[in-house]
């Protein structure tokens, strides 16, 4: 490339044009300044990062991207889209006048070191240090603005101190359904020792909290704590040992790594019960600055639904279900658990009861056997596979019946994968005249189907004659009647309301809200992540660490990976890596309870790789704090709520939208926690969300699908070709398995930070993914080029600027270019920005001659937040001695920003007839005066009268003869 890159070719009789070495050398100055002068400092209201009182009585501005992951890849040039952008933002909030804290840590836990550490026996700290030592150069080489002293890595024990103890404060805490927040739960002790507070026995009564033994009070406030440990169903992986999230399990439920199967499985695991603040997580979002598509996304992932519960008798005891539609309770003629559910062992008898259905059996002797065979066959399913619409309905009886309590009917009880235990109560009323699922599961099991909504597409109410359900909530009811009620002739809405009512009076079922929702399961079977603050007694009751055992630091181990089994064996159990390091795991403590040292056995699960990107943006705040979260003016200074943000947060967050669920619903739980327990202000982390797009590549591919370097690809004839051999082109992700990667070196190397910058800028708006194209990035080298010309002479290198005014022209140019740029940058338009830049240096360089001094200094002000290494060198040559990141980004002046006249079209039967010069400022009727007496207009109306004039002024007359 570098004989035709006009980066590389400085020609002798130049010695003073803006080449790529020029570029590299001006930039690493620029940024050894920076960092020796802290230019990038924000200064806290107090502490040890206090700084300029005048900086911190400005008005803030907190700017934070989503946490990188340090790989050991390295970046691609996708990989600084958002960042730049931030940068972009960030300086030029700097030159309207804002103490601006912008800075970048590190998600430094996680799987991929792990999986390293256990290919190599590198340490996953040895390996996660070196990478983001990489990436922290590759990051400085564009020019970023970053406070270092607030930089920090999760997997520093100084952070993860304080990651462990927001985890106890959870576990220390319950949710006070009446006050509708978090409180400690000392205090809900408080209230069981008193009485005033009834404490729940597993009877469904209550008992005195004096008469419970140790172990009894423990189980019971782990019912209430939002931190608890409970057997829940999860993602066994025996291949790879461990347990897996969601995301990690394939469609096709098999692992993502390795493609081992997955079995569902319960285990004793680590849960937050962010279940507690469904309803504040939802209602909040309304006051939340983010794309309508994100608050989208985490409305139907918390699923907030309304309707009833109901309660079907079974042999003295009861399944619960939850329905969106009481009013179809006539029609329910079968009930599903999940395989999972806690009652189907006790509801399964030993044999058959007389009349079971052969189908129903699955040809099993005993419903025992039915019930072990079709559960082994569900658990190696993933969710998404269960749920799956268009494969067939399996299930099998389970040998009991229900009592559906509206009209006494028995009605047989199933299992079936396509209920889950993850949604409502694992339970569900089958009505399959109104559900697909339901009427494709009662046709394969030869189940009753009974209409309970009057069909309004003709095709009548005998269900026999159907081919799918019918499903209205405009529809009548009908055939729904008992002794007491009778919702017949009812709309949907006044019949839910009747059954509703009718439920709670029977004392068979209430009104309720339930969530899709399902708690948070925070353990994993593997080394590197945080140590979970806990300790269990010889009675294996949990204790939390003192704060003063904090941080509890990651053992050294032998052997990082957890240890796998027979891959198609799912009854074992996991043994995760700490686990062997019995050194670390039992020892003898003293709590500080009063009991003295005892021994005990840690926890050795650790939390996912979410916890520390939970609450990072807290620690930029105060990042050398060892005494306090965070000190709460600090706090309240950069995240407090304020006039437009009522719950508080970032000013700025952005990052990928793959995060618009999990990684934004987990830190939105924690920060509303801390704000009930008094610790923040803000009970939102992220005020205004931004999603940047993608940068994307073309993937070469030859004949066997095999992708090929992309660099060494030739375009002959509008075909593609490596190595001779034709190859096919899709647009897709840039990677380094893609082999279509391009680093952000590369091109600092042949045009320089400042350029790439310029590019990624430039290439379309910030949230759409665009096409990179390395062909392209000349254009914006040439900008700067131009621009370095118009101040500096290529030959001497002397300033060539002018002490003149300049002229009419050129300060209209100059003044829309301010006004428009400044807009731009504001709204984060950076594309355009750039264009308005371009175009006033186009003005300057077609004009000829000197530049005028002012709109020199005011260009490179303009371009100092988009390529800040030009600019700082420029205005230093211009005899600046300040740095121009804190200089005052120019103002418009609104004279010049007007047009002194606008072209208005005139039309006569929807044809131009005249163009007028006019004041932008004209009046619709001034306007409609000066078109009908021009002679143009006079001549073309040839005395016809005028039925109708139109006036859009100043651009538009429309004149309508008579």
């Amino acid at each position: 490339m570098s004989e035709t890159n006009p980066a590389a070719t400085a020609e002798v009789a130049a010695p003073h044009r803006y080449t790529a070495a020029m570029a590299a050398e001006i930039e690493a100055r620029w940024q050894d300044f920076w960092d020796v002068e802290g230019t990038y400092a924000a200064p806290n209201p107090k502490g040890d990062l206090a700084g300029d009182p005048e900086l911190v009585a400005k008005p803030k501005k907190f700017i934070m991207d989503m946490f990188p992951y340090p790989s050991g890849a390295g970046l691609h040039v996708g990989h600084p889209l958002g960042y730049i952008a931030t940068d972009v933002f960030a300086r030029f909030q700097r030159m309207t006048g804002h103490n601006v804290l912008h800075t970048l840590g590190f998600d430094a836990f996680g799987l991929p070191a792990e999986q390293y550490a256990v290919q190599t026996g590198t340490h996953p700290r040895v390996s996660t240090e070196a990478n983001i030592k990489n990436m922290q150069i590759q990051l400085r080489r564009l020019g970023l603005g970053h406070d270092k002293r607030r930089s920090f890595a999760t997997i520093d024990p100084d952070y993860y101190k304080w990651t462990q103890w927001i985890f106890l404060q959870i576990f220390n805490s319950w949710y006070d359904d009446e006050a509708k927040k978090a409180r400690p739960i000392s205090e809900l002790i408080a209230l069981f020792e008193s009485g005033e507070r009834a404490v729940p026995s597993a009877d469904g009564g209550t008992r005195a909290w004096s008469e419970l033994s140790v172990a009894e009070r423990a189980d019971v406030l782990g019912e209430y704590r939002l931190a608890y440990a409970s057997d829940a169903p999860v993602n066994w992986c025996p291949g790879l040992g461990t347990v897996l999230a969601n995301e990690e399990v394939t469609a096709d439920g098999r692992s993502e790594r390795g493609n081992f199967p997955v079995f569902k499985a319960k285990l004793r695991q680590w849960n937050m019960r962010i279940t507690a603040y469904a309803d504040r997580l939802l209602d909040d979002l309304d006051e939340l600055d983010w794309p309508e598509a994100i608050k989208l996304q985490q409305r139907n992932w918390i699923g907030r639904s309304e309707g009833a519960r109901v309660d079907f008798p079974v042999d003295g005891e009861r399944i619960t279900v939850f329905t969106t539609r009481p009013d179809t309770l006539f029609g329910a003629s079968y009930m599903v658990l999940a395989p999972e559910h806690p009652l189907v062992e006790k509801f399964t008898p030993d044999a058959w009861p007389e009349g079971t259905h052969d189908v129903w059996t699955g040809g099993h002797a005993t419903p025992a056997e039915a019930v072990a065979a079709y559960r082994a066959q569900a658990a190696s399913k993933s969710d998404v596979e269960r749920q799956a619409e268009a494969k067939d309905k399996t299930g099998v009886f389970i040998g009991s019946y229900a009592t559906n309590p509206v009209n006494g009917e028995q009605v047989p009880v199933f299992i079936a994968d396509y209920v889950l235990m993850g949604y409502g109560t694992g339970a569900i009323m089958a009505v399959p005249a109104g559900d697909q699922r339901d009427f494709e599961f009662a046709r394969a099991f030869e189940l009753p189907i009974v209409c309970i909504v009057e069909p309004t597409d003709g095709r009548g109410t005998d269900t026999s004659t159907w081919e799918d359900a019918f499903g209205s909530y405009d529809a009548k009811i009908i055939n729904s009647s008992n002794d007491d009620i009778s919702l017949d002739g009812l709309g949907v809405a006044e019949a839910k309301a009747r059954i509703t009512e009718w439920l709670e009076r029977s004392g068979v079922g209430e009104g309720t809200v339930n969530f899709r929702l399902r708690d948070w399961l925070f353990s994993r079977q593997r080394y590197w992540g945080e140590p979970f603050p806990i300790v269990y007694d010889e009675d294996g009751i949990a204790h939390a660490l003192p704060e003063s055992m904090l941080p509890l630091e990651l053992p050294e181990v032998e052997d990082y990976s957890p240890r796998t089994f027979d891959p198609d064996d799912a009854d074992t159990q996991p043994e995760t890596p700490l686990s062997r390091n019995e050194d670390w795991v039992n020892v003898t403590l003293d709590l500080g309870d009063g009991r003295g040292p005892r021994p005990y056995r840690r926890e050795t699960n650790t939390m996912p790789n979410w916890a520390g990107s939970c609450w990072y943006e807290l620690r930029y705040l105060d990042p050398h704090n060892s005494e306090k979260l965070v000190d709460p003016e600090i706090e309240q200074y950069w995240m407090g709520p304020r006039e437009g943000q009522p719950h508080g947060g970032v000013d700025l967050y952005v990052g990928g939208a793959e995060h618009a669920v999990l990684h934004l619903l987990y830190a939105r739980f924690w920060s509303k926690v801390l704000f009930d327990l008094g610790y923040v202000s803000s009970a939102e982390p992220f005020h205004k969300l931004f999603n940047q797009g993608m940068i994307q590549a073309y993937v070469y591919r030859d004949s066997r699908g095999i992708a090929v370097p992309a660099a060494e690809v030739e375009e002959r004839d509008g075909a593609y070709y490596y190595q001779g051999e034709k190859v096919s082109r899709l647009l897709g992700k840039m990677g380094k398995s893609l082999k279509n990667a391009v680093t952000p070196d590369e091109i600092c190397a042949e045009y320089g930070a400042d350029t790439l910058r310029l590019y990624e800028m430039a290439m379309g708006p910030l949230d759409v993914s665009r096409p990179w194209d390395t062909r392209a990035v000349v254009g914006q080298f040439r900008l700067l080029q131009r621009l370095w010309r118009n101040v500096v002479d290529e030959t001497t290198g002397d300033v060539t600027v002018v002490d003149a005014e300049p002229d009419e022209d050129t300060l209209r140019a100059l003044h829309k270019a301010i006004d428009g740029v400044r807009g731009d940058l504001e709204g984060m338009r950076f594309n355009t920005a750039i264009a308005k830049v371009t175009e006033l240096n186009n003005h300057l360089t077609k004009a000829g001659g000197a530049v005028p001094r002012s709109v020199a200094e005011s260009l490179v002000l303009m371009a100092a937040p988009l390529a800040p290494h030009i600019a700082e060198e420029l205005w230093r040559k211009l005899g600046h001695t300040e740095s121009v990141v804190h200089r005052d980004f120019p103002v418009a002046d609104p004279a010049y920003v007007v047009d002194e006249t606008v072209t208005c079209v005139v039309q006569i039967k929807g044809k131009v007839k005249a163009r007028l010069e006019v004041s932008p400022a004209i009046s619709d009727e001034e306007l409609e005066k000066v078109a009908l007496s021009d002679e143009k207009v006079v001549a073309a109306l040839d005395g016809a009268g005028i039925r109708k004039v139109i006036v859009r002024a100043p651009k538009l007359v429309n004149i309508v003869p008579a």
